[in-house]
């Protein structure tokens, strides 16, 4: 059981992060804010995939503005990304934004930050400080390790806001380098107790990334550090939060269905065993979502029946109900034909035509 560092709750929309809080998945729209339907598009599709928390991009005041409609039409809250003008936070908070993210590489003037701080105090949203390793402070040390150099970077402009009685903060402290983004944050979660927002950024197409962001943001959530994630891809969104669920799920933080395992297929296997898992895999996708109790978030399934059940798919007898005897349901196949087994036991034999339909019909009955 992984026990997580203790941090402060702060609500972002109608979301809580932090202390006993489930950790929660984000992603960033890819849209030109401005283009207000494309951006509406784009979340309402993040929102059906799972997204939780979505961040847009404010570079003009348009995309500021943009942010008063966009939220008519979606349903999870919305950060607003500022970066260099602190008068976009200013309009953003103004337009609705559930949560503001300044960066302390390029809004760092008292004057400025006092205003961010007075406005978001006003709206009682919170405000993320997003410390990027290609943007660091110009009052950042040189002599510690780049991850330590962002951690105490991040405590020092924090100060400021301390010292003007506004603790309503969340920190993020990313670099593309992964072990440097691990020390960061093991650093700020030693030092300090605000909610952390993890990702690796700029972490590439979706294979770097996968590999990138399970090493970083699952090394760090097994050692109880982080409030939220955010799988950073080149490419489309919605695969951010099917690998950020994934890596939840790996480490047993949040359910979002059944855990689906399967060999990787050898000369013994018989039968497609491929196609049959992927089959299996989409069917599984959609069963937990469309009965039960919806908690949290409409997409977790948190059902009456078990809320965590694992489905084996084993191409053969060595890899049968022996090696995967910890899977409470599963099939092995032999020459066109599979046998079913729960629990390691083998109780009915199918054809492998009709295996994924007579193992559904058995989850469905016996699990949901």
């Amino acid at each position: 059981m992984i026990i997580r560092a203790k941090t402060r709750v702060v609500k972002i929309g109608n979301v809580l992060i932090g202390g006993d809080n489930p950790v929660i998945i984000q992603s960033m729209a890819k849209t030109d804010t401005a283009n207000i339907s494309a951006t509406i598009r784009e979340i309402q599709g993040l929102e059906a995939s799972g997204c939780e928390i979505v961040r847009v991009a404010v570079k003009n005041i348009e995309s500021a503005l943009a942010i008063r409609e966009i939220k008519k039409s979606i349903e999870i809250p919305i950060v607003a990304d500022i970066h260099f003008d602190y008068r976009l936070a200013l309009t953003a908070i103004n337009s609705g934004a559930d949560k503001i993210r300044i960066n302390p590489g390029n809004i760092f003037k008292e004057k400025e930050l006092f205003a961010v701080i007075s406005a978001a105090r006003d709206k009682d949203i919170p405000i993320r400080v997003g410390v990027n390793s290609g943007s660091l402070p110009e009052y950042a040390d040189t002599e510690n390790p780049e991850g330590i150099k962002m951690a105490r970077a991040a405590l020092q402009y924090l100060e400021y806001f301390e010292k003007n009685k506004f603790s309503n903060l969340v920190v993020s402290l990313k670099a593309s380098n992964v072990l440097t983004t691990i020390s960061a944050y093991k650093e700020m979660s030693r030092l300090s107790e605000y909610p952390l927002h993890l990702g690796i950024t700029a972490a590439g197409t979706i294979k770097d990334a996968m590999v990138r962001s399970s090493i970083g943001i699952g090394s760090l959530l097994l050692s109880g550090i982080g409030d939220t994630i955010r799988v950073s891809i080149t490419g489309d969104a919605r695969e951010e939060i099917d690998i950020a669920r994934k890596i939840l799920a790996s480490l047993e933080l949040r359910t979002f269905g059944p855990n689906l395992i399967s060999c990787p297929t050898c000369g013994r296997c018989q039968v497609d065993l491929i196609k049959i898992t992927e089959e299996l895999e989409k069917a599984l996708s959609g069963i937990c979502f469309n009965f039960g109790k919806i908690k949290k978030n409409k997409n977790e399934c948190l059902t009456e029946g078990k809320q965590n059940f694992t489905v084996a798919v084993m191409g053969c007898e060595v890899n049968g109900p022996g090696e995967a005897k910890s899977a409470d349901i599963g099939i092995a196949f032999g020459k066109n034909q599979g046998a079913i087994f729960q629990n390691g036991k083998i109780f009915k034999i199918v054809s492998s035509a009709t295996a994924v339909h007579e193992l559904l019909e058995i989850i469905k009955k016996e699990y949901c």
